[in-house]
């Protein structure tokens, strides 16, 4: 199971407007298409019908209308910077509209099969227009049918319903005009559809990484505040402490209330450290500019760190040649965080797997555990700031946040995989700088 933690959007180029406003530039592309479409087909009906069928149309007079649809549709692009997505594609279908009716008024009026295709336009205008438009085209479409009735070239072919046994060209013609119509209003609303509903999956996305922000924003808030109420109570203890460390030096040499001195000082420097930690500096690398790194000396670093892990073994695994640029010091504390997470969640005598490679231009690290893995709710909630499985006092939830957003922050990616008795694999994905890409 593969849930990925860091699928960075672009927020600034995402179209933030409601979905009736977006749809008539989301539909523009695939009408165009689907109008080069219609004139190809109502090209092959009409050939057909006269070289083949021998029905006597005036290829002359029908051409005029295809020709003014082809040229609509390579000048509705243009059209629609200046008028607008919804004017230029209201004014497209009502153009259809008036050459459908042309075409069928020179091919045999009301009586001809293909007057159904005056359902497409109405369709695709109760989808993507709004209501006002789609009110206009379906008067325009009622009025166009009505026209045809007076004025209309008759075709004997499309008025012998069914004058004898068997079926007559007119009802063939009949079933060929609706799976036509059909077929165009289902491939046009489905495209239009399938839009739609990608641009809300967007919306949804950006709504998460907006939330994601809000949560970093408090927590940076609330370290900020806490850096501030403690950093000058800490400092006075510090000075306080060195201060009676040095007095029972000089006083006589009372080692017990040095001792105490001495600690007193060191708790002070690791509530220092654990402010620091708070302030995001996992997250975000502080100002620290990329330098180049041997990924190997790295991973020795950090494995360093974790000499007495209770049992738990860490194997560290890279190419002693592979560099890379990066922020030295955040970068060593995500994989630490990450180390520290697994050998959490192994027991005594597991082996703890810390390997880094390089392909496609992506450096990757990977901490592979032994231990109990993880069930889908907790693997999904893993973004989640303050979020933790393990028990008071052994760690604020913020680790795997925090790496996730310096993940993102230089344009990587963190995921997990795990199943429940099968152990747990972190990727943490960095874009690869090295010399050569400099």
């Amino acid at each position: 199971m593969r849930i990925s933690l860091a699928e960075r959007q672009d927020i600034s180029g995402l179209d933030l407007r409601p979905s009736a406003d977006v749809a008539p530039s989301l539909a523009l592309p695939w009408i165009v298409t689907l109008r080069y479409g219609m004139l190809a087909g109502e090209t092959a009906l009409i050939l057909a019908a006269v070289f083949v069928f021998q029905v006597p149309l005036a290829i002359e007079w029908l051409a005029f209308p295809l020709a003014v649809t082809l040229v609509s549709n390579l000048l509705l692009r243009k059209l629609a910077v200046p008028l607008g997505d919804r004017p230029a594609l209201g004014a497209t279908l009502a153009l259809d509209i008036f050459c459908l009716t042309a075409l069928l008024a020179l091919s045999g009026g009301p009586s001809n099969p293909f007057s159904l295709l005056f359902l497409v336009q109405i369709t695709l205008s109760a989808v993507v227009l709004s209501k006002a438009w789609t009110w206009v085209l379906g008067l325009l479409s009622v009025l166009g049918f009505g026209f045809l009735f007076p004025f209309h070239i008759r075709v004997g072919i499309f008025e012998s319903h069914h004058a004898g046994p068997g079926f007559s060209t007119h009802l063939i013609g009949m079933w060929i005009a609706f799976m036509a119509a059909a077929l165009l209003i289902t491939v046009s609303i489905g495209k239009v559809s399938e839009a739609l509903r990608s641009r809300e999956q967007e919306v949804l996305r950006l709504q998460n990484q907006v939330s994601r922000q809000e949560r970093l924003a408090s927590i940076v808030s609330l370290a900020a505040g806490a850096a501030h109420e403690l950093g000058t109570p800490l400092a006075t203890i510090a000075i306080a402490s060195k201060e009676l460390e040095a007095y029972a030096t000089r006083a006589g040499g009372d080692k017990n209330v040095a001792e105490d001195a001495r600690l007193i000082r060191n708790e002070v420097e690791r509530c220092s450290r654990i402010l620091r930690q708070m302030s995001v500096r996992g997250a975000e690398p502080m100002g620290e500019s990329p330098t180049p790194v041997r990924i190997g000396e790295l991973l020795q670093q950090v494995t360093s760190i974790f000499q007495d892990s209770g049992g738990v073994a860490i194997r560290a695994n890279v190419d002693e040649e592979l560099e890379a640029f990066l922020p030295i010091d955040a970068t060593r504390q995500v994989l630490t965080a990450l180390v520290r997470n697994a050998v959490d969640a192994s027991c005594s005598g597991q082996v703890v797997d810390l390997r880094a490679d390089s392909a496609a231009g992506l450096l990757r690290f990977t901490v592979r555990d032994a231990g109990a893995g993880m069930t889908p709710n907790v693997l999904n909630r893993l973004s989640e700031p303050f979020f933790t499985t393990k028990g008071p006092g052994r760690g604020m939830g913020l680790g795997t946040f925090l790496v996730r957003v310096f993940a993102e922050n230089l344009k990587g990616n963190l995921a997990f995989e795990s199943e429940v008795d099968a152990g747990t694999k972190a990727v943490l994905e960095l874009p690869l700088i090295t010399h050569d890409r400099e």
